[in-house]
């Protein structure tokens, strides 16, 4: 029986799935091969690729957008008239101003307990902890033990001298509205209320960040083993530069927004295509040189897995064989012969491949697309 074979598509109509560092490959229908023929001379295919001996890289480029870390909201504490806020854009630093509400100003602290209670003598938590390593950070507290959870006779002593540095009412006590404890310095991205307006318990006051630059991508949930945690990028930024960082975080797979109805909403069936992605985020090496405007779009390359000194193609050379597997058509002195081959890893348009009967150097069919 005389062997066929059918050119791949240039794609390869292939899914790149990583898993385990190895990538999976799916056929779609082909193209009729009697159909390509034609357009070949003489039998031979109508152009030739050599194939390469080297390094192969199955990173990615991705398109991402530049932000800050951690973004939150900053809630009012009790009832009042927002008298002044923070500038959006700007960095608020330990006992910096936040906001003030009824003129008594919110103060920025430095913790992971929120704020959810007024604190006083024989108070006892983690806020009491948090309250006290302040208080030593910011020279109030010498000779305080902050590894103590209790708010004791001498915690009260070093309220009070904060509060006289700030000129407030040093009744060694801090309320509840006083005091908002975030992990570190905070930006301010937007202000979620107007000088003026009246708040309540819970209302949203600012938007906040961390000062930390850092890169946000979606990437399909197929492609996801492509990113891991700890993985080295390199981050294009706006104007040319670049910077090195690397993968924070990759996120669960979530499905598409149906924030337009999905396939029963107004419009009919939009959306209902779409892939699940996950969330990738990027830290930088060194944050403090990046400056560029949040939310300006980054281009992300991944590095992928490397594979040293492999025998490569170009995807588009492979074939189908009609016994099961690929292979591709080797050209050699005006004649074409059909070569098995076993893949190996994609990366860059091209696929590692391995079989006795390759060489570097030898020239492969491509198909004129």
């Amino acid at each position: 029986m005389r062997k066929r074979a059918k050119w791949l598509l240039a794609s390869l109509a292939a899914v790149l799935a990583v898993s385990g560092g190895g990538w999976a490959v799916m056929d779609r229908p082909q193209r009729d091969a009697d159909e390509r023929g034609r357009h070949a001379a003489g039998g031979l295919p109508p152009a030739t690729a050599a194939v390469e001996r080297g390094d192969l890289s199955s990173g990615l480029q991705v398109e991402g957008t530049l932000g800050y870390a951690r973004e939150r909201k900053l809630n009012a504490a009790g009832p009042g008239v927002l008298t002044w806020t923070a500038d959006t854009g700007s960095a608020v630093e330990r006992d910096g101003k936040l906001y003030e509400v009824n003129g008594r100003a919110t103060w920025l602290m430095y913790g992971s307990t929120p704020m959810y209670r007024p604190l006083k003598a024989g108070d006892k938590g983690e806020d009491v902890k948090q309250l006290k390593r302040n208080l030593q950070a910011l020279g109030y507290g010498t000779g305080l033990d902050a590894e103590d959870g209790t708010f004791t006779a001498g915690t009260a002593t070093a309220v009070k001298r904060w509060q006289k540095a700030h000129k407030a009412a040093e009744t060694g006590e801090v309320g509840k509205e006083d005091i908002a404890f975030a992990s570190g310095p905070q930006r301010v991205r937007a202000g979620d209320a107007a000088i003026g307006d009246e708040l309540a318990p819970g209302k949203p006051v600012l938007t906040v960040t961390g000062t930390e630059r850092i890169v946000r991508f979606q990437l399909d949930a197929v492609k996801a083993g492509a990113a891991k945690a700890g993985d080295a990028v390199t981050v294009r930024l706006p104007g040319g530069g670049s910077a090195t960082g690397k993968i924070d975080s990759v996120g669960g797979a979530e499905q598409p927004d149906d924030k337009n109805g999905g396939a029963g909403g107004p419009g009919g069936g939009g959306g209902g295509d779409k892939k699940a992605q996950v969330e990738v985020v990027v830290t930088f090496d060194k944050p403090a040189e990046v400056n560029a405007p949040d939310r300006s779009p980054v281009t992300v390359g991944l590095t992928g897995e490397t594979r040293k000194g492999v025998l490569s193609v170009p995807v588009n050379a492979l074939l189908a064989l009609a016994g099961g597997g690929f292979g591709v058509q080797v050209v050699q002195d005006g004649r074409v012969r059909e070569v098995p081959v076993e893949l190996g890893m994609f990366g860059n348009g091209r696929v590692e491949v391995t079989g006795g009967a390759l060489t570097e150097g030898m020239q492969v069919g491509i198909p004129k697309l």
